[in-house]
């Protein structure tokens, strides 16, 4: 099978949208999104945004919130806008007042405090919850733009591929489970002349 990245425009068919996943071309050099995971929470003609799935920090959510009695919660880094903001995606949003839907199961926002106090009640799975610290954001037509020049690989997103254990590796592991080209991808080095 013949897979370069040149052949990536002809099977990244898919266009970014609400509730799917774009994933970093292989060769990307970005300090910020080098071989990522995004989570695409809003796309519209005003411009996108969405979370980095798989940047996880060196913090814990108990050095950023002092009220938190659970213990070694951890925070990725969703992006570069407002990265000294807190934000989660969660799976709990009949549960949490104000929660904004982006797809099914998966809901972001919502009211903070509630969330806080659930969490120090036991009366929330902590699996079901993500912590970012900042976002991913795009201007009018700027992730558009970014697509015809094969900067992403937009798939489909699987439930699991948000709330994962596996932080280093979803990368490849999400390029892995969708198989074909797909997984040819994910065996691509970072540096193109290591090929």
């Amino acid at each position: 099978m013949d897979i370069s990245f040149s052949n990536i425009s002809k099977i990244n068919n898919q266009k970014p949208q609400k509730g799917n996943l774009i994933l970093a071309e292989p060769f990307m050099q970005d300090d910020h999104f080098g071989r990522s995971v995004i989570l695409i929470c809003e796309h519209n003609k005003d411009g996108s945004y969405g979370f980095i799935l798989n940047n996880q920090l060196d913090i814990k959510l108990e050095d950023l919130v002092p009220d938190i009695e659970v213990k070694d919660l951890s925070v990725f880094y969703g992006g570069p806008v407002h990265s000294s903001n807190l934000f989660f995606l969660h799976q709990l949003g009949d549960l949490i007042e104000n929660s904004v839907k982006i797809c099914e199961n998966i809901w972001t926002s919502g009211d903070f405090n509630q969330i806080i106090e659930f969490i120090n009640m036991g009366i929330i799975d902590t699996s079901k919850i993500k912590f970012f610290l900042g976002y991913a954001g795009w201007t009018e037509n700027q992730l558009n733009t970014e697509f015809k020049a094969n900067s992403w690989i937009a798939l489909s997103l699987m439930k699991e591929d948000v709330f994962s254990e596996n932080k280093i590796d979803l990368w490849k592991d999400v390029l892995n489970k969708r198989g074909g080209r797909m997984k040819a991808i994910s065996n691509f080095p970072l540096n193109p002349i290591d090929n």
